[in-house]
């Protein structure tokens, strides 16, 4: 799913392209991408886009009617922009907004359509779809204290939980995590204020780094390559790999359809976490340490 530094690309790149544009037609294959009822799409026929904003993981697109346009990519919705009058008809393809320039595709690469469209009429229609997490960009450590210690959660969790931290998902958790030599599995509140502060430092650093690291790839170019592994992260997708902090080989823990990344030595002082899954098959047989593991 794209993320903080992900949706801030996307955008930056939107607000370059297209604010000042006027919006020609949206064509849309599948109604259920659709949710809202109203205003239909044809209200946003031939007005002006003014901005893009965010809220949390949803990208805004601001009209001069005041209108706007939400979109959440959910885990596999991407945008592509395309030569003019471009139809959606390949089968990731779900809808496309053109303009005198050109079309922006919205697609997803899955078999489980999850992204969505709402058409409303004002922004505060929009801002009511804000799940309420804090910037974590712009908050004080204060703040963000306040935010993770709200109820005892793994640090896992908490750093991917949107009512308490804005755009961080599965991805920027774990290189969080590793940045602050924090285990996933922790909880809140076993915390001191020393690993808090390193937590929150670690958070806004790991996030503004690879704010600038997205934005001088895509340079002036529009994104067409948002992914969630991408090779300079240090755990994230990385199982196998040495960490860069320290060469020890990088750890999963599989849950769900999703993987937590982490380095034993640097967040778990050298102890293996349970995989629900292989830990349960290899019973007494699951390594507890490194030490078990190079064994």
């Amino acid at each position: 799913m794209p993320e903080l530094p992900d949706v801030l690309l996307y955008v930056d790149s939107l607000r370059k392209l297209l604010a000042g544009r006027r919006l020609e037609s949206i064509s849309v294959r599948s109604p259920s991408l659709l949710r809202t009822f109203t205003p239909d799409q044809d209200t946003f026929a031939n007005q002006q886009v003014t901005g893009f904003d965010r809220i949390g993981k949803r990208i805004v697109w601001e009209f001069e009617s005041g209108s706007c346009i939400v979109i959440h990519l959910m885990i596999a919705g991407r945008f592509h922009w395309k030569k003019k009058r471009t139809l959606p008809k390949g089968k990731n393809d779900l809808a496309a907004f053109h303009f005198n320039h050109g079309s922006m595709m919205l697609t997803e690469a899955s078999s489980h359509k999850r992204a969505g469209i709402w058409l409303l009429e004002d922004r505060g229609q929009a801002n009511e779809l804000d799940p309420g997490g804090i910037d974590v960009l712009n908050c004080s450590e204060s703040e963000f204290r306040n935010s993770l210690l709200r109820s005892n959660n793994t640090l896992k969790r908490a750093l991917t939980d949107p009512k308490r931290f804005d755009g961080i998902g599965n991805a920027y958790s774990d290189e969080i995590l590793q940045a602050a030599g924090l285990s996933p599995l922790r909880k809140t509140r076993q915390l001191d204020e020393e690993e808090i502060g390193k937590l929150f430092s670690s958070t806004q650093e790991t996030l503004m780094t690879w704010i600038s690291r997205l934005q001088d790839q895509a340079g002036d170019k529009f994104p067409e390559k948002v992914t969630a592994f991408r090779p300079e992260m240090a755990v994230h997708g990385k199982f196998g790999e040495p960490c860069p902090s320290c060469g020890s080989p990088v750890q999963r823990i599989r849950y769900a359809n999703k993987e937590c990344n982490y380095c034993p030595k640097c967040q778990t002082d050298g102890r293996m976490l349970a995989d629900r899954s292989l830990s349960r098959l290899l019973k007494d047989d699951w390594p507890k340490t490194l030490e078990d593991l190079e064994e």
